[in-house]
């Protein structure tokens, strides 16, 4: 969410989300910057900005390379952590267009109402390029034709950064980029065409790259007020090793001369020193993020992701949760797989000393002291603030609009390698199903709005409502509920090399085949997934009734 969002909002919400603004400014987070670095709002040992810029502790994306997974894939992922952005997904196909024609650049497409809603704000025009490709368009788009995909965490920055003079904002420079491009390596470079021509006006954010040989981290800036351009970093993830970005700057030393692994704008050190983030003379190195985004090194909510996520790949390195940085990537002590990805968006820090259910306790009636069943990591504020809950940002989130966790595959056909495994709302409540990079529509239900209101035909409030049942007995429906999510993923995880098979064997014959075979079975294992949870709600409602 950005300050510009909230004229997008009712008045009653805009009030709501700056109280919950105000609440975590309340709470507080301990000053971390270092003497090199200055103060955590300054630079490079030399300014203080004006104003804190904006903190963001809205999604999480963890992303491997193709040595780091138990089949070679590589993999990104998004949790669209808000409570604005839409719910409606559709495929944008592959497309031609004639030498001259114009394409239309929006404002904040991830919060419309449908594909062509009329309310959409037009920022400008881009030229077309001879074709697009096919992608999954979700609030951020997901994963193109050829396997590449995106996943994304906004990471805020110096609000000197930010301009007016640019057409392209976050989500609309992933629509532009899975329409051009093959590959992470350049999609990277016709970002930095893009922006150059064109002008990024939106607030830091982070993109994790996968395609299927190559893991990517993308941090991306305005260039300043006035300005058009953008200044930016870009960090290859080691084949063997795993990262995440959690809404904070992880680039730090950049390797300039390394352009196989390490990639910059030209303006990378000369705009830090222009606007006074970062001195040369001084001795202090250049580190991307205290130059740029100095503040979001001091956001427990993000840190604390980056620890735990970290830590349950190489729980050897005992990493410290209090600590201000963390390795840019590990080895993970397992090749991990997609459920090992899903299992990691579901914690929510239990058994540490930051799980939110510790001494939310009552006596059974064997007279043991248990957990409370009401008690669960996801209250609302008001019980939190009831029940001196300190509150904590775990990497499961209850105000996921979807999670993605995407597998590029060098191995298979471009329709068959690249998978999209997604679910709505909390992760912790919902299965995820695969949808193919080859299938030409998504179900009905997902491309239904549902964000600005209740639709019983919305797939999104299918998992929504389950996900809020659950809230009031936890310990109790949460597992009845997990009975119903494994079981799809089981089923999925467990048909996925026979349904490749066949697949493969379609598309030797006639890739239209295939594409046609994927897509049914993409649709149909999601729309059984949404009867499923239709069907849990009211078995939810039956069981507890008397515990409402």
């Amino acid at each position: 969410m950005t300050p510009s969002s909230f004229k997008r909002l009712g008045k009653r919400t805009s009030v709501a989300l700056l109280a919950a603004a105000c609440i975590l400014a309340a709470l507080g987070t301990p000053a971390l910057g270092t003497a090199a670095f200055g103060t955590a709002g300054g630079g490079q040992g030399l300014r203080t900005a004006a104003a804190p810029p904006p903190e963001f502790e809205s999604c999480t994306s963890v992303f491997a390379g193709r040595l780091a997974t138990a089949d070679g894939s590589t993999m990104t992922s998004h949790s669209c952590d808000s409570g604005t952005d839409r719910t409606w997904i559709t495929i944008v196909p592959h497309a031609k267009h004639a030498a001259g024609s114009m394409e239309k650049v929006y404002f904040e497409p991830k919060r419309t109402k449908g594909p062509n809603d009329t309310d959409r704000i037009e920022t400008g025009e881009i030229p077309y390029p001879a074709e697009t490709y096919a992608f999954m368009n979700a609030a951020y788009p997901i994963m193109n034709e050829y396997q590449l995909a995106i996943g994304e965490t906004t990471i805020g920055g110096r609000f000197e950064l930010k301009t007016d003079n640019g057409i392209i904002d976050a989500p609309e420079l992933y629509r532009l980029l899975l329409e051009r491009a093959k590959t992470a390596r350049e999609a990277i470079k016709i970002a930095d065409e893009l922006t150059k021509a064109y002008g990024y006006n939106d607030y830091g954010e982070s993109f994790t790259f996968a395609d299927p040989r190559e893991v990517w981290l993308f941090e991306i800036y305005g260039p300043g007020k006035g300005r058009k351009g953008a200044v930016w970093a870009a960090q290859r993830i080691p084949d063997d090793e795993i990262s995440v970005s959690a809404n904070a700057s992880r680039l730090r030393k950049l390797d300039l001369k390394n352009t196989k692994d390490c990639l910059a704008s030209a303006n990378v050190l000369s705009l830090a020193t222009e606007m006074g983030f970062w001195n040369p003379k001084s001795g202090a190195e250049f580190e991307f993020c205290y130059a740029y985004a100095p503040s979001s090194r001091t956001s427990l909510g993000c840190r604390r992701r980056e620890w735990r996520v970290l830590s349950l790949l190489a729980p050897s390195l005992r990493l410290n949760g209090e600590s201000e940085n963390y390795p840019l990537s590990v080895k993970p002590e397992k090749k991990v797989t997609v459920a090992d990805l899903l299992a990691i968006f579901r914690d929510a820090y239990a058994d540490t000393a930051y799980d939110m259910t510790n001494g939310l306790n009552a006596v059974n009636r064997k007279g043991e002291t248990v957990r409370s069943p009401v008690a669960g990591p996801f209250l609302n504020n008001d019980l939190k603030t009831l029940l001196r809950v300190k509150p904590e940002r775990t990497i499961c989130s209850p105000a996921a609009t979807y999670l993605q966790v995407t597998q590029s595959r060098a191995g298979l056909p471009d329709p068959i390698g690249g998978v999209v495994w997604l679910g709505y709302d909390n992760p912790a409540t919902t299965p995820h199903t695969p949808f193919y990079c080859g299938i030409a529509k998504m179900p009905d239900s997902y491309m239904i709005d549902g964000r600005w209101g209740y639709k019983s035909d919305c797939a999104w409030w299918a998992f929504r409502t389950v996900s809020k049942l659950a809230n009031i007995r936890w310990q109790d429906m949460s597992k009845d509920i997990e009975k119903v999510w494994r079981a799809i993923e089981d089923q999925a995880f467990g048909a996925q090399k026979k349904i490749e098979d066949e697949a493969l064997a379609l598309f030797k014959q006639d890739p239209e085949k295939a594409r046609r075979f994927l897509t049914d079975y993409s649709l149909k294992t999601a729309e059984k997934s949404v009867e499923d949870y239709r069907k849990l709600t009211q078995d939810l409602w039956t069981k507890y009734n008397y515990q409402f």
